[in-house]
This record gives C-alpha cells, sequence and structure tokens, in this order.
C-alpha cells in the first residue's frame, strides 16, 4: 500500500486541526488509511497529511476534482487549493 503526503494551504491552522476526525474519515471514503496531520513549525499555513492508500490515481482524481461533499469538507476546513499530492518512491 503507497504512503502518500498531500500538502496544502489552510486559512487557519487551529480551526483545520479542530476537524481532525472528519478529515480522517473524508479521506477513508477516498480509500485512505492511518491518516496523520503535520502542522508546520514555523507558524506558516501550508500543511501535510500523510496517508496510506489503496489507489493513488483514484485519490488524485478526488482531490483535483472532488466531489461536492469532499469540497464541502475541504471548504469548513478552510483548505485553500490546490493541494500537492507526493507519493513514496
Amino acid at each position: 500500500m503507497p504512503k502518500v503526503i498531500v500538502t496544502h494551504g489552510v486559512a487557519d491552522v487551529e480551526t483545520w486541526l479542530q476537524f481532525k476526525s472528519e478529515r480522517a474519515d473524508a479521506i477513508g471514503s477516498l480509500g485512505g488509511r492511518n491518516v496523520v496531520d503535520h502542522v508546520p513549525g514555523d507558524g506558516g499555513s501550508t500543511v501535510a497529511v500523510s496517508l496510506e492508500v489503496d489507489d493513488v490515481a483514484a485519490l488524485q482524481a478526488a482531490l483535483s476534482s472532488p466531489s461536492p461533499e469532499v469540497l464541502a469538507v475541504m471548504q469548513r476546513h478552510g483548505v485553500i487549493p490546490p493541494p500537492a499530492v507526493f507519493v513514496e518512491g
């Protein structure tokens, strides 16, 4: 199972962190497991999420053209698109 890191900006890191459980559930609906949030140590507003996923292409497609449900979650969490997806080499 490939390991993936997704990075993106957020409007407010503290607000984004409040939705950890909901984010893990949303990512789980896209086939992701073992979701871990990472925040910047320098006080910036770019965050990362690491996870394992069965189908990297499906995850990339879902993030590049999110369903209305996923888009609503992203907006509620303050995500600033576009997300960048990094796959373990």
